[in-house]
């Protein structure tokens, strides 16, 4: 089969497209045929070397999302071949899902959207578990007010749609541009990029744009403050709660996300396909920022 992986850190041009043997599942495990494969700012983290090291194999997989068919399970497993299906493929590993097959436990799994096609199913597993996971982790209630920077980025744009689900009043900062996008995603209130926001005057922030420190001026005494990046969620002042959401693959709460896409609560947004092949320039286009939505390989 077909892998995108690094061999050395750095820019698209390190990516490498190889052939390698078909990967079997191990107990609890399934194999998925990949139909469609979202490119997350993680792949390019990993690509540049800011998140992991090379593996034992001298090399890294790339891949988080992955949407499929699975086509062979392992011992253990009770999920049937020819099933549909979305999924993490979480932390580093030699092979990802950037390839034509990938390996997953079962439990990183949930049945694929019906409402939408693999590609558009192909953005929800990281993204969308991470936004649940950050909104739990500020454990908000209904009529909080709660500022999502980052508001029209892929995971920004989850947390302001399952925020107001939630009943929470969401301030949506995001580009001069992206007005229409955040509030047809329901943000009560829009701020543009650089805007002024008063300090110290929402419950909580849930920073999708890393804004550190800057974002943390925005919360109330006592409120919460939610990174997404290990190590750049700035320090507690002011008696704020501040917490960092390390992704998890979750297959209950993923098939709970899913539910929400088929009830047209969550909204998929594609950017642009490319083939597996062309994963350099699906990076290359995501370094050069701006982007609406995600980027998927298709093998």
């Amino acid at each position: 089969m077909r892998a995108v992986v690094i061999k050395s850190f750095g820019g698209p041009e390190v990516l490498e497209l190889v052939e390698t043997a078909t990967p079997e599942p191990g107990p609890g495990q399934v194999r998925i045929k990949v139909a469609a494969a979202a490119v997350n700012p993680v792949d390019a983290a990993y690509r540049a070397g800011f998140l992991a090291p090379l593996t034992e194999q001298g090399q890294l997989g790339l891949g988080w999302d992955v949407a499929g068919t699975v086509d062979a399970v392992g011992p253990g497993t009770d999920v049937a071949p020819g099933t549909a299906v979305v999924g993490l493929s979480y932390g580093p590993a030699a092979l990802k899902a950037h390839a034509d097959y990938v390996v997953l436990d079962a439990s990183a799994i949930a049945n694929a959207p019906a409402t939408v096609d693999t590609v558009h199913a192909s953005t929800v597993p990281l993204n969308a578990l991470t936004a649940a996971q950050a909104l739990d982790l500020l454990a908000l209630n209904a009529g909080d007010t709660l500022l999502i920077t980052g508001a029209a980025g892929a995971v920004g744009g989850f947390a302001v749609q399952l925020a107001r689900r939630a009943g929470v009043t969401v301030t949506a900062l995001a580009g001069p541009d992206d007005e229409r996008l955040v509030r047809s995603l329901g943000a009560d209130r829009f701020v543009p990029r650089g805007g002024h926001v008063e300090p110290h005057s929402v419950d909580a922030v849930l920073d999708a744009a890393v804004l550190g420190a800057t974002a943390m001026e925005y919360v109330r005494d006592g409120g919460a403050h939610v990174g997404v990046i290990p190590g750049t969620t700035p320090e507690s002042v002011r008696s704020v709660r501040v917490a960092t959401v390390g992704v998890r693959a979750d297959g209950e709460r993923l098939a709970e996300l899913v539910a929400l896409v088929d009830a047209k609560v969550l909204t998929t947004r594609v950017a642009e396909t490319y083939p597996l092949a062309e994963a350099a320039k699906a990076h290359t286009r995501l370094a050069e920022g701006g982007v609406r939505g995600r980027l998927v390989l298709v093998p």
